[in-house]
Parts: C-alpha cells; structure tokens; sequence
C-alpha cells in the first residue's frame, strides 16, 4: 500500500544527496590544494544512481550507488608566477565547470518537485480511498 510513497521516498534522498554533490563541485571549483596544503586540484564528483535499495532488499526506488571522481583533463591556466606551475607556466584547476553543475542542480531540484507532487497526488489518493471506505 504504501510502496508508492517508499518509491517517491527514495527518490527524495538520492536527489538530494546529488544536489548536496553539486554544491561540493561549485564550492571547490577553485580549489588547487588538497587538505594538507600540497598541490592536489580538486575533481569533480557525480552521484550514479541504482534501483531498488540495498538496505531492505526492495527492488522499487532508486537509491545513489556510488559517488564517482570524474577523471577528465583538469583546467589549464596560464600563471607562470605562482609556486604551482610547470615548466610551461601553467597551474591546474579543478574540471568544475559552474555552467554544467547549475543545469545538474536545477534538473535535481525539478525531480525533487516532482517526487514531492507525486506524495502529494498519493496522499490524495489515499485520503479518497478512506472517505469511500467510512
């Protein structure tokens, strides 16, 4: 009875934790430095999603599988004085592009909408169901 809503659940979440990936992508698109201070340029990361939930054995919903480092080239740019560049004068910046991740949040938080209208279409569905059946 209530699968539909575990399903709308789930989708809930795995949204979610995409949109919580976007914001870490924007926020580190400028980040060179890992967390000890050594050169170490951020990459971009991407939630792939799997049906189903493991936790409970469901084969309904979705669920984030894995969280990926996206492996391609890094962003080059030309700043031949600073203490990270190499012998051509180029410093390495994150492959974060601000363009892509507002497309990704926005098309995150327009399933997110539309998992939340869903609960709200069930909800309203059940409560027809139960004044029919008083």
């Amino acid at each position: 009875m209530y699968g539909s809503l575990d399903i709308s659940t789930s989708a809930l979440v795995a949204q979610r934790t995409r949109l919580t990936i976007v914001a870490a992508n924007v926020a580190n698109s400028q980040t060179i430095l890992n967390a000890d201070g050594e050169y170490d340029p951020y990459r971009r990361r991407f939630a792939v999603f799997a049906t189903g939930d493991p936790a409970t054995g469901s084969t309904q919903g979705v669920h984030v599988a894995e969280i990926r480092i996206d492996q391609g080239p890094l962003r080059p740019v030309l700043e031949p004085g600073s203490p990270f560049a190499d012998e051509e004068g180029y410093v390495y910046y994150p492959n974060v592009q601000p363009v892509i991740e507002q497309m990704n949040a926005m098309e995150a938080a327009r399933a997110y909408e539309a998992n939340i209208s869903a609960i709200e279409a069930t909800k309203a569905m059940f409560s027809v169901a139960l004044q029919i059946i008083a």
